[in-house]
């Protein structure tokens, strides 16, 4: 006898995985792919910006490069939602 495996539900149903075992991180990546807009409080944008900030100096460069493009995006969403604009 197996046990059966309850559905996928919510967005994660709409991703196709073609793995069984895929991980959170993969999930999750899978899932921010397919965002194009979204709406963040700018204290946690100010966080995620100051979480990676320690990366901009990474001795690999494909680190280095990919925190910069995040990071500079990151700050550019800050400097937008500015009151003044």
């Amino acid at each position: 006898m197996t046990s059966a495996q309850p559905l996928p539900r919510g967005i994660s149903s709409l991703i196709p995985n073609a793995r069984a075992q895929a991980t959170p991180g993969e999930l999750a990546a899978a899932q921010l792919l397919h965002l194009r807009e979204v709406t963040v409080p700018v204290p946690v944008l100010a966080a995620a910006a100051e979480l990676i900030a320690p990366q901009l100096d990474d001795p690999d460069p494909a680190t280095r490069e990919a925190t910069g493009s995040v990071h500079a995006l990151l700050l550019a969403a800050i400097e937008d939602a500015a009151p003044n604009r």
